[in-house]
């Protein structure tokens, strides 16, 4: 992989970490959460003049991705809703590269050598490992249960966005579109259920949902970038080291715990991807 793919992909970690810390962060996650989304879905509907309408074929992927990220944007809310941002955040993050790579196999007809799969492997483990370090049963059983599912669905968009973005002709289509039709219902819809609802500096939290929402659409718009040109896989392996800069922030801002064991989880990571880097696909 080209050393400013694997940079950008891991700039699309950073921005993703920053945002799910920005939704846990303020107690109001529908209402910041929907800004985001909402913030995201507005950019890519004011740029749909500016590219091409999508193919018949490439519409599909779009209603199918869809629809996913909709299931996404609620267990998100859900999840961080009854755990900690340290505890939710690798786990839906560190199951989705092994189902990625299953279905990259069987939908997408990707292959992986011996050393990229052990390199997935590695990251996705010690993903996993950052949340069972603090996983308390049953008191953290509705937090996993959530989590469990958004990993799906990041598995599931994760497929489905790559075979779009390489099925249509600029990839930059694919991405606004999927903004415009993907993001925007779910941002005005939990915008306007939650606005009443909320308390607190209602302001403070659209202002930062504004924020996140630019990061959102920066890191969403460099991973399926990054899919057209390397294994889908592989991207997303990647994509998950976010949860090493997520798991630091909930340690540092949020007052949650992270000790040897992380320190550890963190290394494992960073070796995994020096796997995948040095690796090529079969």
């Amino acid at each position: 992989m080209e050393l400013t793919v694997l940079l950008l992909i891991l700039a699309s970690a950073v921005l993703h970490a920053s945002w799910n810390a920005m939704v846990k962060s303020g107690g109001q996650p529908w209402l910041r959460m929907g800004a985001m989304i909402g913030t995201s879905g507005l950019l890519g509907c004011a740029l749909t003049p500016f590219v091409a309408f999508p193919s018949v074929e490439v519409w599909t992927f779009l209603l199918i991705s869809a629809a996913i990220q909709q299931v996404y944007f609620v267990g998100i809310c859900l999840g961080y809703r009854y755990g900690d941002l340290s505890h939710v955040y690798p786990v839906q993050r560190g199951i989705a590269p092994f189902l990625v790579a299953i279905g990259a196999w069987i939908f997408a007809g990707e292959t992986l050598s011996t050393q990229g799969i052990i390199g997935v492997g590695i990251i996705g483990l010690a993903i996993l490992s950052l949340a069972a370090t603090t996983t308390k049963f049953p008191d953290d059983a509705k937090a996993l249960f959530f989590a469990l599912i958004t990993g799906c669905a990041i598995a599931a968009y994760s497929v489905v966005n790559g075979m779009g973005g390489r099925a249509a002709a600029h990839v930059t289509t694919y991405i606004v579109w999927l903004m415009a039709i993907g993001d925007t219902p779910f941002g005005v819809i939990a915008v306007l259920i939650n606005l009443k609802r909320s308390t607190g500096n209602i302001r403070r939290h659209l202002t930062l949902g504004v924020i996140g929402g630019m990061l959102t659409a920066m890191a969403y718009a460099l991973t399926i970038w990054a899919m057209t040109i390397a294994p889908i896989t592989y991207v997303s392996a990647l994509r998950e080291t976010s949860v090493i800069l997520a798991a630091w922030i909930g340690s540092r801002v949020l007052n949650e715990p992270f000790g040897a064991k992380r320190v550890m989880a963190a290394v494992l990571v960073v070796f995994g991807v020096l796997l995948l880097q040095t690796s090529a696909a079969g």
